[in-house]
């Protein structure tokens, strides 16, 4: 999607979020029912018009109880598409405002595939319902599909695909392909299996749709094939999505039987989740946060990292406090150790975003720490020099002392050497430690950052300015 493509589905979006909240507004205004229903009929219309996708970023925008204003005017066909596009938080809000019958008219809408996605947050007694609906094939994917753990690919992977087998000719699939009403989306190949089912290769539409009709499909198929299997990690899988430009990719078991497939519209809903994740991660969020959450969740979901935040801006304090004697003498130091710190928790910031993200894209591995290190300490130190060589000339000028402008040069680049340091230490060590490395690093680096350089200028101005 070009930049211009995002501009105007982003205008869109707002004009129709807008759109809602008039009628919203409108609706509470008028006391007549007769009036407020013809409101209420004019936003069922409005929401008709919309897609699954548009809506749920609609309901996201808004307040509970206009949330749930809005759910009620939605169409029943069109429940259980929009509670796979919205995020956990909002989801559990509806769910929990609906009936189960409701609920299991919204699973029923879904395919295998989907309603795996959604089971987990659906009540037990629905997905057995819904479960005991569905034929033998559909109830063994199922279970197969809610067999694999969340973040797997088996959890993620598609059962409706086409397959043929390799010794018929290309006019053979074509008079196949024809018997379909419509091939499943994201079709972009058809996969080639042998007699025991394995998968031996990929038909690509594009080769087929040129391909002489008397022409074998194995002398037309791809053999070298990107494929996955159920029990890896579905970033991953997302990764090579974006690497090799696929549309859609087998899945196969240990005997490379083919079992399923993934498609591209799954890895981009990976790809979305695992940067939303790292953001909220670095900030010390749990979990993704409901914007018109109840007070006490938004509590539950932020107490612990800034719990820690204060015991760590507690350290501060009392660093500060230890120099209280060198503060009183030059009052300047007051002023001038805020900028230290400040400049060393920015950089410690980029440093750790930097690493957190080649992590993430699996672009670095923890043996690659120390040359990593040695060369974000060079960027530091060059750093350092620069611009604490110019709040260096500024404090020369201010405060008519040569020497506290070199104190604020020496301090700025060791505690930039610190962010350094600390920015790549702390996500390779909790990779290490087997934990996500994005979770809380913008806390611990500014906490580092703001100790440290605290102490660093602060002690440097009692030793050689006292």
């Amino acid at each position: 999607m070009t930049v211009v493509e995002k501009k105007q589905t982003a205008e869109r979006l707002s004009e129709s979020l807008a759109e809602v909240q008039r009628l919203i507004e409108l609706h509470h205004e008028r006391d007549e029912r007769a009036a407020a229903a013809n409101v209420l009929q004019e936003l069922e219309q409005r929401l008709q018009s919309l897609h699954p996708a548009d809506i749920a970023y609609i309901l996201e925008a808004l307040p509970l109880d206009e949330r749930l204003l809005v759910w009620e005017r939605v169409k029943s066909q069109q429940d259980g598409d929009i509670l796979l596009e919205v995020s956990d938080a909002v989801r559990e809000t509806l769910i929990e405002s609906m009936e189960p019958d409701e609920l299991v008219a919204a699973a029923r809408q879904l395919d295998t595939d989907e309603l795996a996605d959604l089971a987990g947050d659906l009540p037990r007694q629905v997905v057995y319902e819904v479960m005991g609906e569905l034929d033998e094939a559909e109830r063994e994917q199922l279970q197969s599909a809610l067999s694999y753990p969340e973040g797997s690919i088996g959890a993620l992977m598609d059962f409706e695909l086409v397959k043929i087998r390799a010794d018929v000719s290309c006019e053979v699939v074509l008079r196949y392909l024809r018997r379909f009403d419509e091939l499943p989306h994201q079709t972009d190949k058809i996969f080639v299996l042998d007699a025991q089912e394995v998968l031996c290769g990929v038909l690509p539409l594009r080769s087929l749709l040129v391909a002489d009709p008397e022409q074998m499909v194995s002398e037309v198929m791809a053999t070298e094939v990107v494929s996955f299997q159920p029990e890896d990690e579905a970033r991953d899988a997302a990764l090579a999505f974006e690497r090799y430009d696929l549309v859609s990719a087998p899945v196969v078991d240990e005997r490379g039987a083919l079992i399923g497939r993934l498609t591209v519209d799954e890895m981009v809903d990976v790809m979305r989740e695992e940067s939303d994740s790292e953001v909220l991660n670095l900030a010390g969020l749990k979990e993704e946060e409901d914007l018109f959450a109840p007070v006490v969740d938004s509590v539950k979901n932020r107490w612990s990292w800034l719990a820690i935040n204060l015991c760590t801006a507690f350290v501060a304090s009392r660093v500060i406090g230890a120099f209280e004697h060198s503060i009183n003498q030059l009052v300047a130091l007051a002023a001038l150790m805020p900028i230290v710190a400040g400049i060393g928790g920015n950089s410690g910031n980029q440093t750790i975003t930097m690493i957190v993200r080649a992590l993430a894209m699996g672009q670095m591995q923890i043996g690659q720490a120390w040359r990593l290190w040695r060369k974000e300490l060079g960027v530091s130190i060059i750093n350092g020099l620069v611009w604490g060589g110019a709040i260096g000339l500024i404090a020369w000028a201010l405060y008519g002392r040569l020497s506290l402008g070199l104190v604020m040069l020496a301090a700025m680049t060791l505690n930039l050497m610190l962010a350094a340091t600390m920015g790549v230490l702390i996500p390779s060590l909790m990779q290490k430690l087997g934990r996500d490395p994005a979770l809380g690093s913008s806390v611990l680096i500014t906490a580092c950052t703001d100790s440290g350089g605290f102490f660093i200028f602060l002690g440097l101005a009692t030793l050689f300015l006292l």
